[in-house]
């Protein structure tokens, strides 16, 4: 397995340098992407760097906040719980090396941020409007499933990404946040409704993003962008408590990613029934889906 990381790990660097490549030939019109001043690596190899020390997940937190700040035209973060974020992070920065290493061994993400969609899912003392003026001040009392997984597995969420009102469109713009356009270049769209997931990750500022998809709305802007969008199987990723599953099962969570394996990761930290499913798919590989891709 060492052996296949350490591809992956080699082949996203290669990524990385082409997108330096290609944002030194971008058009004047781009707002942000990825560029030798964003770290090409995934969440899988940055929470790497932080169980060993090398960086403290505040350091990580505030890099990505400065990018975000750096890159207003991009529109793509909406909601900012930037504080609540930078004392779940200056309390995993100050662990001890042994209390790093029981942190990490429960949870692999250890101290990677991360953006939740603005749409479906609530976490608890924060804002979810579904890019609807209406819900502007609707602070959640709970947490969603998801999020409780997201957590458990080390994630320091920290903000929400543009939505169309109630995802209901394949462009990213909303009369509460307005136009979210495409990080390569501003005269296109990010596609919907996960545009501002797809936006974040193209221009470097995080490596994975919560996402959904109904319709397209994972897959599209994800291939706008150019970047990986996975949607799983109806059922696969829960959609409680507050709701039995999206559109009749039709509409699903997971995430936008740079590389497939942090995709297959999260699927396999988040996948899975909760108390009232009523669809439980499958089990369609051997292990995870993380051992699935050494797999021909």
């Amino acid at each position: 397995m060492d052996n296949n990381v350490n591809d992956l790990e080699r082949r996203l660097f290669l990524k990385g340098a082409a997108a330096t490549a290609a944002a030194a030939a971008l058009p004047a019109t781009a707002v942000g992407v990825a560029s030798d001043h964003a770290a090409p690596q995934d969440a899988v190899a940055l929470a790497r760097q932080m169980r060993r020390g090398e960086i403290t997940p505040l350091e990580v937190l505030d890099r990505v906040i400065t990018r975000i700040e750096a890159l207003p035209k991009l529109n793509a973060v909406v909601l900012r719980d930037f504080e609540l974020a930078r004392e779940q992070a200056k309390k995993s920065s100050a662990l001890g090396r042994e209390a790093r290493q029981q942190a990490v061994a429960a949870a692999p993400l250890w101290g990677v941020p991360f953006l939740l969609k603005d749409l479906g899912q609530s976490m608890q003392g924060t804002v979810t409007t579904h890019g609807c003026a209406f819900f502007k001040g609707a602070v959640a009392t709970h947490d969603s499933t998801l999020v409780q997984r997201y957590k458990a597995a080390g994630l320091n969420i920290f903000g929400k990404t543009a939505s169309p009102e109630f995802g209901m469109t394949t462009t990213t713009e909303s009369r509460l946040y307005g136009l979210t356009p495409n990080p390569w270049n501003a005269e296109f769209t990010t596609g919907g409704s996960s545009g501002g997931a797809a936006a974040v990750v193209a221009s470097g500022i995080l490596p994975v993003v919560h996402a959904s998809d109904g319709g397209g709305s994972i897959r599209i802007p994800a291939a706008h962008c150019g970047v990986f969008g996975l949607k799983p199987s109806r059922g696969r990723v829960p959609a409680g408590p507050d709701a039995l599953d999206g559109a009749v099962g039709l509409s699903v969570n997971h995430v936008i990613s740079r590389s497939v394996r942090d995709s297959a990761l999260l699927l396999d930290l988040s996948a899975g029934p909760e108390w009232g499913s009523r669809v439980r798919p499958p089990i369609d590989v051997t292990g995870s889906y993380v051992q699935a891709l050494a797999q021909p």
